[in-house]
This record gives structure tokens, C-alpha cells and sequence, in this order.
């Protein structure tokens, strides 16, 4: 369930003002000298009194902004929808109704601008008290919502059934037609501040503000010296080119082009079309020989080795050979402790010290005297990050230093050449329905009409024989001309 509050930086937000204003105009609205007359009426069989009715509050907004009919009921709208206006007949339905039904103005302490927020308590003592009520009939979401409810406040749920009760039995003593009013009040302000699934959320603000934008800040000198400090950070901060950054996107997006299995294909085939796992096999995490385009990836960046699990095994390699495996062992346990159990993190943080960072220690990592004054410092209280520092600094030093001539020794040589590359296989018949399809564009229309007129000169020339039409040409030639007249 979405819990709306609307007290935190709802008064920062800039529709706070269109509030406001609502609430101006319904103040007038119940002015005894210039607002709507409200009246006792009859519903069904209970008289209801201060009720209005739909047409007259449309006829106010009419003659007292001077606006169009439509834009007129727009607005009366709104007043139901936020709940300024609650209707009497149809509880369920927040629209404004230009006819005789009946509404009446809700308590300006349950207006939406108001600083208290819904609780959820009070949410659950409303759905508590209707289900005492209905004997248990209540709607779908509002089951669920009083199930979830149960269990997030169950530390008070006896006092949550001690208040529904206790109000239940204060209606009974009310007068029919106020217990009436009130039902009809309450179910119209949990139907705003509690919106049931495909109803709009007319309170949906956003994210909190921080600052009040309609607020007229006073032009000190404090104001002044911050304005100018933060001037001269941000002309203080290294900025790059736009043709640079995208020079950089360009060349990124050129390197990872034939990696990207939906612009280049999959190899040998896409196990989601043809049904064959092949494609898993070849790039599974510790698979023994894994595909060229695999081990090339490795090469792109260190970041790309060290995410890769058999990267990182065939690494491992390379750096016993060079008597430094202690320092991806260390940067594993690490990323162990990181990602690990809550429950274990005191005790791996003191096992990894023991075996890299204590003095003599059997795998002892070198690092400076600095992070590791902060590193000791941190593990007499130990946490998921407390080894963070240390491992940055074993991090780049592999990265400078070893991942260089890690490209450059046979290691990863023997490997890139061991590597396999998939061919690519016949893709089965399937009834997949939302498989790629290669569709092919159909030419222009103007170009298949000059293709036809082609094609129809061309099979013109063929039919017609040249010789005959010269002979006839000839013949016309040596008729004797007629004299003029």
C-alpha cells in the first residue's frame, strides 16, 4: 500500500498555492451572504441537512469567476475529487453532477492543505469500525489493506479495535441523519487520502522539496556571500566538451557493438527462439573453455575482466605466476564480505585481517601505511564497508600495474587462441510469437511504376522487327508524291 503524506514538503511544492486558492473560493462558497444557501433535504428517507445541490454549486463558479460552462464544471470537479465536496447519494462516485444531487462541504480539518497527514492508524480503525459494521463485508482492496495493516501495526491492533468499536458505538447515539452525513464524509476523505486501484491519486505529489519555491527570500548579506560561494564552485568544477563526450559515447558504443546480443545476434543461436541451450553452455560463468568473444571483452577495460568470474579465475593465474595472487584473493573476500550474511560480518572481517593485514600474516597484501591506519581503525568496529579503503587501493594497483602485462603474457595469449567460436546453427522451426522477424521493406511506388514502363519499352523493342519496319519506310519513300492542288 502507497502511504501518502502529505506534511512532508507538501508545503514546498508550487501546487500549495492552487490549494490555497480552492480553499479561498470554497470559503466563499459558504459565505451566509454571498455563497450558496444551503438547505435541509430529503434523502431517500432521512433529511440531511446544510445540502446543496449539483447545479447550484456549478451556477456560483458561473456567475462568480465568469468563466465558460465547461471550464466551470472542470473546477467543480476538481472540489469533489480533492475533497473539499463530498457527495451524499453516490459516496463512491468524486464527480461533480449538474443536476439535483445532493453534496455538502466538508470540515476545513480534513481539507487536503492541512499539516496532519493521514496515519495509518486512523486508517485502520475506519476500515476496523466498517467491517464491525458490514460483519465483515468490505471491498477487495480495502480486505487487503486491512490484512496489510494488521500486520504492519500489530503492536497496537488491540487498541485499533478498542477505537473502532468505542466510535461504533457513539454513531448508534447520533441522530440518524448526522450518522448519515458523517459516513458519507468519512468514506469520501479515505477515498481521496486512501485512492482505490484505476482511481486517479489527486494527492500524488512527487518527490519532496527541499526549498519552498514560492518563497520571497530576503536579499541579505548571507544570502549575497552564498550566492557568490556557490558561483565560484561551480565555475571551480572541470567541465569537458560535448563533442568530447560524445566522442567518448561513440567510441564506447563502437567497442561493445559486436558484444551486444541484440544488435549483432547471439552465437550459435538465441536459446530464447530456437529452444537450444547451447548459448548458456558456451557462456557459462567458470565453463572451461569459454568463447573468443568472451576472452576479447577482457581486454576492453579491467572493470570488464573483474566481472567476469573466468576472467578473473585466468587471472588468478597469471598473478601466481608473478607471487601477487594474494591480491585478487584479498579483493574476492572483500567483495565476499561486502555482498555477504549480516549475521557473519564480524567474523570474516577478523579472518581476512588474520590472513592478509596482520602483521606476519601467511597472505599478506602490501599496502601503505595510511589505509592502513584507517582499515584498523574501522575493524574495532566492523561493518560491510570497513574494508573498503584497502580494497580500492589493491584494486588499483592491479589495474596499473599488473593487468598490463597480464594482455601481454602467454596466459591470456593461450587462452585467446584456445578459445571457440561458435558457428552459427540452423534455427528450428518454433511458434514463438514474439520472435525478431526480418521484415523487408517494400519499394516506392514511383519506383515500381517507372520499373513496369521499363519493362514494357523493353518487351516493345523485343517484339518488333527492325528490317520490316525499314522496308516499309523505304516503299513510302518511293511512292510518287501527289501534285498540290
Amino acid at each position: 500500500m502507497t502511504v501518502t503524506r502529505l506534511d512532508q514538503g507538501q508545503r514546498h511544492r508550487p501546487r500549495m498555492a492552487f490549494l490555497k486558492k480552492i480553499e479561498a473560493l470554497m470559503m466563499e462558497m459558504q459565505n451566509p451572504d454571498t455563497g450558496i444557501k444551503t438547505q435541509t433535504q430529503k434523502v431517500m428517507i432521512t433529511n440531511i441537512p446544510h445540502a446543496v445541490a449539483g447545479n447550484d454549486i456549478l451556477q456560483w463558479i458561473l456567475q462568480r469567476l465568469q468563466i465558460t460552462a465547461e471550464e466551470a464544471l472542470h473546477l467543480g470537479d476538481l472540489f469533489v475529487k480533492y475533497g473539499y465536496i463530498y457527495p451524499l447519494q453516490e459516496p463512491k462516485n468524486l464527480t461533480l453532477r449538474t443536476d439535483g444531487s445532493l453534496y455538502r462541504f466538508q470540515t476545513p480539518y480534513f481539507w487536503p492543505a492541512q499539516s496532519w497527514p493521514a496515519d495509518d492508524t486512523d486508517y485502520a480503525i475506519y476500515l476496523a469500525k466498517k467491517n464491525i459494521k458490514r460483519k465483515g463485508i468490505l471491498e477487495e482492496y480495502e480486505k487487503e489493506h486491512y490484512n496489510m495493516l494488521n500486520q504492519k501495526i500489530n503492536y497496537k491492533w488491540d487498541f485499533v479495535i478498542m477505537q473502532a468499536k468505542e466510535q461504533y458505538k457513539a454513531g448508534k447515539e447520533r441522530k440518524k441523519a448526522d450518522r448519515y452525513a458523517l459516513d458519507c464524509q468519512e468514506r469520501a476523505y479515505w477515498l481521496v487520502n486512501r485512492t482505490p486501484p484505476g482511481m486517479l491519486n489527486v494527492l500524488e505529489y512527487g518527490l519532496d522539496r527541499a526549498t519552498d519555491p514560492n518563497e520571497n527570500k530576503k536579499t541579505t548579506m548571507e544570502f549575497y556571500r552564498r550566492e557568490i560561494m556557490y558561483c565560484q564552485q561551480a565555475i571551480m568544477k572541470s567541465r569537458v566538451k560535448s563533442s568530447v563526450s560524445l566522442g567518448g559515447l561513440v567510441k564506447y558504443s563502437e567497442q561493445f557493438l559486436s558484444n551486444d546480443p541484440i544488435l549483432s545476434g547471439c552465437l550459435p543461436s538465441n536459446p530464447w527462439i530456437t529452444d537450444d541451450p547451447e548459448f548458456w553452455d558456451l557462456n557459462a560463468k567458470l565453463v572451461e573453455v569459454p568463447t573468443r568473444m568472451r576472452v576479447e571483452r577482457w581486454a576492453f577495460n579491467f572493470s570488464e575482466l573483474m566481472r567476469d568470474p573466468k576472467g578473473r579465475q585466468n587471472f588468478q593465474l597469471f598473478l601466481k605466476k608473478e607471487f601477487s595472487g594474494e591480491n585478487l584473493s584479498f579483493w574476492e573476500a572483500c567483495e565476499d564480505l561486502k555482498y555477504g550474511d549480516q549475521s557473519k560480518v564480524k567474523e570474516k572481517a577478523e579472518e581476512i585481517y588474520k590472513l592478509f593485514l596482520a602483521p606476519g600474516a601467511r597472505r599478506w597484501i602490501n599496502i601503505d601505511g595510511t589505509t592502513m591506519g584507517i582499515t584498523v581503525k574501522g575493524l574495532k568496529h566492523p561493518h560491510r564497508y570497513v574494508l573498503d579503503a584497502a580494497q580500492t587501493h589493491i584494486y588499483m594497483l592491479m589495474k596499473k600495474d599488473s593487468y598490463g602485462r597480464y594482455l601481454k603474457s602467454p596466459v591470456y595469449k593461450e587462452m585467446l587462441a584456445k578459445a571457440v567460436v561458435p558457428q552459427e546453427t540452423v534455427k528450428k522451426s518454433s511458434n514463438f510469437p514474439f520472435g525478431r522477424r526480418h521484415l523487408r521493406s517494400s519499394p516506392s511506388p514511383i519506383i515500381l511504376r517507372q520499373q513496369e514502363e521499363e519493362a514494357k519499352a523493353k518487351e516493345a523493342a523485343t517484339t518488333v522487327d527492325i528490317t520490316q519496319v525499314m522496308s516499309k519506310l523505304d516503299r513510302r519513300s518511293q511512292l510518287p508524291k501527289e501534285p498540290p492542288k
